[in-house]
């Protein structure tokens, strides 16, 4: 389906690794038609890492998608109720982010809009991102990967030698997933190869 018109919301949570990766993801959404509105967890926010300071990324995250950022659980609590959203990516998913959604719980701004989207029956694109993804967390893809209106970025083994239970979405497919999960459609195959030597 084609992205111009739609209105994205675009959660990123604390994978700061891949934020370089993202960003001109967000940027093609955005070159699309697509309205972004960018959505940070509470990590993202007040975290500077080896990867960047949150307010150079805050600054990137508003120049290219022309919108301010919501930052708050009261903030993200209208996406449910005003029904803003045609769609919402989650990208890059941490595994903290992955085991909350899978099991309900709502304690930042990216998970209360993940939350009021599926109230509404709409499609959310997981991106995930996470050292355990075939450790304690394989369970919670799983479970969102069998769970209605939740579509994933097809992903794999980041670093199959060094952390074999790593496993990050192929960021360059969000697009793609976006486009797919608004037919309510799974963009195949999931299981990508997505490694380093």
């Amino acid at each position: 389906m084609n992205l111009r018109g739609k209105t994205i919301g675009f959660g990123l949570t604390g994978s700061h690794c891949t934020f370089a990766e993202v960003m001109p993801e967000i940027k093609k959404l955005v070159d699309e038609g697509a309205n972004v509105i960018p959505i940070l967890s509470y990590a993202v926010q007040t975290t500077d890492t080896r990867f960047g300071a949150t307010l150079d990324w805050q600054k990137q995250l508003k120049d290219i998608t022309g919108n301010q950022i919501i930052m708050t659980i009261v903030e993200a609590e209208p996406v449910g109720p005003k029904g803003i959203l045609d769609l919402m990516v989650i990208a890059p998913a941490t595994g903290n982010t992955v085991s909350k959604l899978a099991n309900a719980i709502t304690d930042s701004p990216v998970l209360m809009a993940a939350k009021g989207q599926l109230r509404n029956l709409k499609p959310v694109v997981v991106a995930v991102s996470t050292n355990d993804g075939l450790g304690l967390n394989g369970v919670n893809i799983g479970r969102l990967l069998a769970t209605k209106n939740i579509f994933l970025v097809p992903f794999g083994q980041d670093s199959p030698t060094k952390k074999p239970n790593s496993l990050v979405a192929r960021m360059d497919l969000i697009k793609d997933t976006c486009e797919e999960a608004l037919d309510h459609k799974q963009i195949q195959p999931v299981l990508v190869e997505k490694f380093k030597y």
